[in-house]
């Protein structure tokens, strides 16, 4: 094989979770993979709703969008970008997909594309959030995509949102390898055993790998979550509020599983029926039937409703429930409830012997330490003790060292960590050679 000059520059996920923006130019072939928002770079300079970026400029000027020529929608000159490849629908690896040129096509799975779209039809379009005509190129496990010189092997892995992949990318250097983010105690390890393999079977000179979990470590799985999940609800005499993300279909199914199985009915939020209503069509994933006995669809008391709120409440009519409705058989309920919807516990009036289940990460900043403050003060007003039943979306560090020993790269590049020193030092006996990658730093392969 002649080698040319393979590079990669890491734009963004470099010494923060999250904020993947990772370029990789193999001869005249440039391809992003991944482009997402920087939580932790915005916080530094944002306070959305009131103070928010009003413009690109503002964001390019503290670095959070990177300064770059022919990528994005509000530059004049031609794309010199060929495409941008999403590992999965998480902001923190899709958001900033706002920006991009449409000439340039966007490559995901075709569940991230269905996500993408539904979010998109729910939020109000604005500068960060915004994918409309944005050419997208769905693919599957099992397909290999050409793009210029390169040609890119997505394969399948676990992780908290289905639709989620790593990348196998053939260049002229060799294969080089990006994980996305993956675990291996969810719902589906065989998904990460299969990219695994098959990133093994191919030899690569590198693999840029998150390294999220190198601290604070918790060991547990999707079964051992649903397995405390119905000892809670089994035990509860009355009503049981959940807080999970809404697009982890995973941690949905468990909770739709054990109130079926404690007779209840799991009432979702209208966010999450019109999500599930769009992934019905995916043949590949397996979600609850809004038609279910066991399903109900909760409305929020409010005064006027969104278009794609009434398509749902129009095409379930007799699944919609409203907080009088659910306080009337508490009992037979576990209700999904987000922090922003702790208002209707005012009409829901809770009974003795209600919980509150949490299933999802703790608080990590200040911001979410005052809201979690807040809710723990709902919390006791209304006699709710609080559940914390919870598993990462992000490989455990023994786990991610045998797979990085497996997959045996000569170069492993760690992202979406702030521990990447300890990483380094946590897998130093493996045969591959460790890179701390620095921002916007260029690195041949």
């Amino acid at each position: 094989m002649v080698k040319h000059d393979t590079t990669l520059t890491f734009y963004g996920g470099v010494d923060e979770i999250g904020g993947n923006k990772i370029l990789l130019q193999d001869r005249d072939t440039k391809v992003f993979f991944d482009f997402g928002m920087s939580f932790a770079m915005k916080k530094q300079f944002y306070s959305p709703p009131f103070l928010s970026p009003k413009s690109e400029r503002s964001l390019q000027e503290f670095g959070i969008l990177p300064r770059l020529d022919g990528l994005y929608k509000f530059d004049r000159k031609s794309p010199e970008v060929d495409a941008v490849f999403i590992s999965h629908e998480h902001l923190d690896h899709s958001a900033y997909l706002s920006f991009i040129n449409r000439e340039i096509p966007v490559y995901c799975g075709d569940t991230t594309k269905t996500i993408l779209q539904a979010l998109s039809d729910m939020r109000r379009a604005d500068l960060e959030f915004n994918v409309e005509d944005i050419a997208f190129k769905p693919f599957r496990t099992g397909d290999r995509l050409t793009v210029g010189c390169l040609e890119v092997e997505p394969v399948h892995v676990d992780h908290s949102v289905p639709g989620a992949y790593g990348f196998i990318v053939h260049t002229s250097s060799g294969a080089i390898v990006y994980t996305g983010d993956f675990r291996h105690h969810g719902a589906k390890p065989e998904m990460t055993d299969d990219f695994a393999a098959k990133a093994a079977a191919a030899e690569p000179v590198a693999i840029v790998t998150e390294a999220t979990n190198m601290t604070g470590a918790s060991v547990s799985s999707e079964n051992e979550v649903e397995a405390k999940l119905n000892s809670v609800v089994k035990q509860a005499g009355g009503i049981v509020l959940a807080e999970f993300a809404y697009a982890d279909v995973d941690r949905l199914n468990s909770f739709f599983r054990i109130a079926k199985k404690n007779r209840r009915c799991l009432a979702v939020s209208l966010k999450q029926a019109y999500l599930l209503n769009a992934l019905r069509a995916d043949k590949g994933l397996k979600v609850p039937d809004l038609n279910d006995e066991s399903v109900l669809i909760f409305r929020k008391s409010k005064a006027t409703n969104y278009k794609w709120e009434n398509q749902i409440m129009q095409q379930f009519p007799d699944k919609v429930k409203n907080a009088f409705d659910v306080s009337k058989q508490q009992s037979k309920v576990v209700l999904a409830l987000s922090f922003y919807d702790l208002e209707e516990l005012v009409e829901i009036q809770p009974e003795a012997g209600s919980c509150y289940v949490l299933s999802a990460s703790e608080p990590f900043n200040e911001e979410m330490e005052i809201d979690y403050e807040r809710l723990t003060n709902w919390l006791n007003h209304y006699g709710l003790p609080q559940y914390h039943v919870h598993v990462s979306g992000h490989i455990m560090p023994l786990q991610l060292k045998e797979v990085l020993g497996q997959i045996n790269s000569e170069q492993i590049f760690p992202v979406h960590t702030e521990h990447a020193e300890l990483f380094a030092k946590f897998v130093r006996d493996l045969r591959s050679k460790v890179v701390l990658p620095e921002k916007e730093r260029q690195y041949k392969i």
